[in-house]
Order: C-alpha cells, then sequence, then structure tokens
C-alpha cells in the first residue's frame, strides 16, 4: 500500500514538473521572434528584469516598438526599470478579454506595486474602453488614458500575453510624462490635371442624315456650280481678235480672170506713155 502511494506521488510530481516546464513564461524567446521589439528586449534585460517576468506564471507584457520606447530608453537605469515594472500586468489580457471589457475603467496591478513602492496608485494602471477603442494609462487619479492598444502580438491563454500599445505610460512620480505623438500629417490632395483643348464640335442632326443616306464610302456631295446668265460679261477683246484672224486664214486665193485683169491695164498705161513721149 506504502509503495503505491509512493509511486502516486512520484508520478504527480513528474506531472506537475513536466506542466511547469510546458508553461513556463520566457519572455526573451517570445520578443526575439519579432525584430520590432528588439529594444524592449535588450532594456529588460539591462534592467534585470527578464528573470522577474520569467519567474511568474500569468502575466501580461504591454510591448513596445523600438520607435514608440525610443522616448524613455535614454533615462536613468532605476527611473527606466520603475517605468518598465508599470508595463507588467499581474493577469492575462489579450484581444478577446480586452473587448469583452464593458464601457467603463478597468484597474489593473503591476510588477511595480509588488514591490511595495507605490504610491497614491501609481502602481496601478487603468485600462478604459471608450468609442470602441482600448487606452491604458496610469491609475493615478487625473492621469491621462493616452496608450492606444493596438494589437496581441502573442498569447499563450492564462501564461503569458503581449499586447502592443502605442506609446510609454510613465506614471506620476516615476519621470516626466511622455508627450503624446501628433498625428500624422494629412496628406495634399492631387494637382488636377490639366484642361485638354476644346473637341471638334459634333455634326448636327442635318449632317448626320446627309452622312447617313449617302453610300459606303463616298464623299459627301458639294453644291452645283451655277449657270451662266445672260447678263454674263462679254468675252475679252484678245478672243475675240484671234476669232477673226482664224476666219481670214480660211477665205480662198484670187483666181486667175482678176489676174489678168490687172495685166491688160498696165499694158495700155505703158502705150499711153510711150505715145506722150513720142510727140
Amino acid at each position: 500500500m506504502g509503495l503505491k502511494v509512493s509511486s502516486s506521488l512520484v508520478c504527480l510530481t513528474i506531472l506537475l514538473g513536466v506542466s511547469s516546464i510546458v508553461s513556463a513564461v520566457n519572455i526573451t524567446r517570445v520578443l526575439e521572434k519579432y525584430p520590432e521589439f528588439s529594444t524592449m528586449t535588450e532594456l529588460l534585460a539591462k534592467t534585470e528584469l527578464t528573470p522577474i517576468i520569467n519567474k511568474r506564471q500569468t502575466i501580461t507584457v504591454l510591448a513596445l516598438s523600438n520607435d514608440a520606447i525610443g522616448s524613455i530608453s535614454g533615462r536613468p537605469e532605476e527611473e527606466l526599470k520603475n517605468i518598465l515594472m508599470n508595463h507588467v500586468i499581474l493577469d492575462y489580457f489579450d484581444e478577446l478579454k480586452l473587448k469583452a471589457l464593458k464601457e467603463r475603467s478597468t484597474l489593473l496591478t503591476t510588477l511595480y506595486q509588488s514591490t511595495g513602492l507605490g504610491q497614491q496608485q501609481n502602481g496601478f494602471l487603468n485600462c478604459t474602453k471608450s468609442n470602441g477603442k482600448i487606452y491604458f494609462g496610469s491609475g493615478v487619479k487625473g492621469a491621462p488614458q493616452t496608450a492606444e492598444y493596438i494589437t496581441t502580438v502573442f498569447r499563450n491563454p492564462y501564461n503569458l500575453s503581449v499586447v502592443q500599445i502605442s506609446m510609454p505610460i510613465v506614471a506620476p512620480g516615476l519621470g516626466s510624462p511622455v508627450k503624446v505623438p501628433p498625428p500624422p500629417p494629412m496628406s495634399s490632395p492631387p494637382a488636377p490635371s490639366p484642361k485638354k483643348g476644346a473637341a471638334t464640335p459634333a455634326p448636327g442632326p442635318a449632317e448626320e442624315e446627309d452622312y447617313a443616306d449617302a453610300p459606303p464610302g463616298a464623299a459627301p456631295e458639294t453644291a452645283p456650280a451655277s449657270a451662266p446668265s445672260d447678263d454674263s460679261p462679254a468675252p475679252a477683246p484678245e478672243q475675240s481678235g484671234k476669232k477673226k484672224m482664224a476666219a481670214a486664214d480660211e477665205a480662198e486665193p484670187p483666181s486667175s480672170a482678176s489676174n489678168a485683169g490687172l495685166s491688160f491695164g498696165a499694158v495700155l498705161v505703158l502705150g499711153f506713155v510711150a505715145s506722150f513721149v513720142g510727140f
């Protein structure tokens, strides 16, 4: 009987050991898969928070991208450590659980509160849901809620969740606050394209009918030339002279009888002249 009890205890111990190994939190292994959180991984190791986080069984880390964490990365190490501890929630929250929150503020306990150094609730965070968006901020009364939830990067239900937020949360008493980054500038509207020249007007209805009646490939008919009238001017003198010369050329030459008459007259004249000389 005692042997059975001891063997059962051994098996239970082994199972607990295996389950603890499987569910163990290792924030370094999770974040090293995402290069955009490499700066936060380095700062957690630098402030010696990595082994403290890995000892926790249920935890949510509010992760900051390399650009977002740049506003606090140069602060003194002790101040930086306190700020980062305020980004570690001692409970499990992922997208489903956050969106299930009602339209009110929820107070969350952080790793900084567990140190016993918290004052005026600066070891707590406020999680507020408004108009469908989720915001985080310090639990101190009147502190701004400006760190917006972006997405759930990693989740291992009820053990580890890594949630990305838009900017660091610096509680009053832990350092100077971080200014809210301005919204991205609006892009200017594109310049209007140059107007094209006026297009050739389309033919009117009458022209369209004329083209429709014409056979394919035929050119449009033009108006006929007007016939000459009686009032038209007479032909130029040069043209009439040419016509008279052509008519003279066509006339017949003189006959032989007329030539003989001319010769007889010439003989009479010569005889008359010769007789006059004789006297």
